[in-house]
Parts: C-alpha cells; structure tokens; sequence
C-alpha cells in the first residue's frame, strides 16, 4: 500500500471516529448555545447510554436498533433531569458555581456506575458479523458503515427538528434571547430541559456505536471522548451546530492520521494541541463569528 492509499485509507478511519466525536459535540454545542454551560457531566451520559445499550443487547437479547432507540430515550430522560434538578437551581448563579457542579455530576455519574455494574470493563458483544469490504485497495468494514449510516440519519434529524419545527423555532429563539423568548410566550425551561433531553440522547447513540466499535466499556470510558468532543465543539465554533458536526469529522481525521503516520502515542496530544492552536489564533472557531460579550 502507497502513501497515498495509506492516506486515503486513514481517512476513511478518522471519519468513522470523527462521527462519534460529532455526535457528543452536538450535545456540547446545543447546551452552550441555549444557556452558555459547558456541561463536562457529557461525556459520561454518553458512558451511561453506552450501559444501558449494552444491558439491553446482553440481558433482553434485544437487536442493535431498538437497543439503540432505548437508549437514547432513556439517556435523554436523564439530561433532562439533571438538568432540571443540577443545573435549573443555579441558572442565576456565577458561572463558575455551575461549571464545578457540573463536575460534580460527572463524578457522582462515573463512580454510581462504577457502584452498580463494577470498575471492570465489559465486552460488547459482536452484534455485525466482522465482514471488509475492499474498494480497491481501501478497506471498510460493516461497523463502519453502521456509524457513517447513523451519525447521517441523526444528524438529518436534528437538522430537521432545529430549522423546521415549533420546538426548533424555540430553542433558536431561546439561543438567540432568552428574555424576549419568554415575553413572546416561550417557556423556557421547558425548551431547555428538551435541549439537554435531545443533545441527551445524541451522546448515548454515540456511546452506543463506540461499544459496537471497539467491543469494550467501562465506567470511565466517557471522559477523554467527552474532553475530545468538547476540543471538537471548539474547533467547530460552540455554540454552532454545523461547527460541532465538522469538528468532530476534523478532529477524527486528524487523530487517525497521527496514529497511523507517527505514533498512536500522540493521538491524545494532537487533539489538545489542536485546543491551543484554535483559542490562540481563532478563539471563536472554524465556522464562529467575532462578537462583542460584556462579562
């Protein structure tokens, strides 16, 4: 295999990766667009939707894709009322009392699991059967299509829900000035707690494919994601949905072309030196605008 394919070939496994990295940013980029909260608690309600697709693909025998949708349902619940019981008392609070309580839920999700299911990681079953498909000389497998085909039906969705519906009207109204929102008769905690449901469920799918992916979890496995998703959200824009989609594809590829041009060592570096290179030169993102914030 030539560079050039090498090239091509990596490519193709930084996108798989990078649609993962997509779909927890989404979460990040949704939450900071409605109330400006970096929610670090993320990264493992992405860990807790992975538990529970694997306790329903292991303990209910049931196949990928309902175990997929209950997941997601049940992961969104639970944004929703950490949401509602976390974050909803503190709306008013300094930020930064936020941000540490958002912490805060990250160890209380982290070490509860831990409690109930034991540190020990858990082996996915393999639900695909391990079939390459070899396109000339690239090579891509059957749980790779399965990410690209999910992430794209997740994303079309969300876009959908975003631009075209009452609830998406909302929540761009609520982004754009909670105040006036309310006085023009939104309620809007309700879309809050919704965005948190909807971004909720976007990090359990992602935790879902990650487990079917790399055939294993475990308790903490929700904290370097969720850091890399959040350099992601950055790179793209926070705060901008098609910023958080790209960033996550950027981020990807460049993690797999580190890992397979240099060393697999430095995959976790790049994606943190990228964070540096991005607040130093373009603070508000790839795809963010320049504006004036009074603090």
């Amino acid at each position: 295999m030539g560079i050039m394919d090498q090239f091509l070939q990596q490519l193709i496994n930084g996108i798989s990766l990078g649609s993962i990295y997509a779909l927890i940013a989404l979460g990040y980029t949704m939450v900071y667009g409605i109330i400006k909260l970096i929610n670090f608690a993320h990264g493992d309600i992405y860990m807790v939707g992975a538990y529970i697709g694997f306790f329903c693909i292991t303990v209910m025998n049931w196949p990928v894709l309902p175990a997929l949708l209950v997941s997601m349902l049940l992961t969104g619940i639970l944004g929703m009322l950490i949401e509602r019981f976390a974050y909803r008392p503190l709306r008013s609070a300094p930020r930064i009392s936020v941000l540490i309580t958002a912490i805060g839920v990250s160890f209380f999700l982290e070490y509860t699991m831990m409690y109930f299911v034991t540190p020990q990681p858990r082996t996915f079953p393999s639900i695909l059967d391990d079939a390459a498909y070899h396109i000339g000389p690239f090579v891509i497998n059957n749980q790779q299509i399965m990410i690209f085909a999910i992430t794209i039906i997740l994303m079309a969705i969300l876009t959908y829900i975003v631009q075209y519906t009452k609830v998406g009207k909302a929540m761009r109204a609520v982004s754009f000035d909670n105040e006036t929102a309310q006085l023009m008769g939104i309620n809007s905690n309700r879309i809050i707690s919704v965005t948190f449901g909807i971004g909720s469920a976007l990090a359990a799918a992602a935790g879902v494919l990650v487990g079917i992916y790399y055939n294993s979890i475990d308790p903490l496995m929700g904290i370097m994601p969720g850091l890399k998703a959040f350099v992601a959200a950055v790179l793209g824009g926070i705060g901008i949905l098609p910023g958080a989609a790209a960033g996550g594809i950027i981020l990807g590829i460049i993690e797999a072309l580190v890992s397979g041009f240099i060393s697999s060592t430095f995959r976790d570096a790049a994606a943190f030196a990228i964070l540096i290179l991005v607040l130093l030169f373009k603070p508000t993102g790839l795809l963010g605008k320049n504006t004036n914030e009074k603090v």
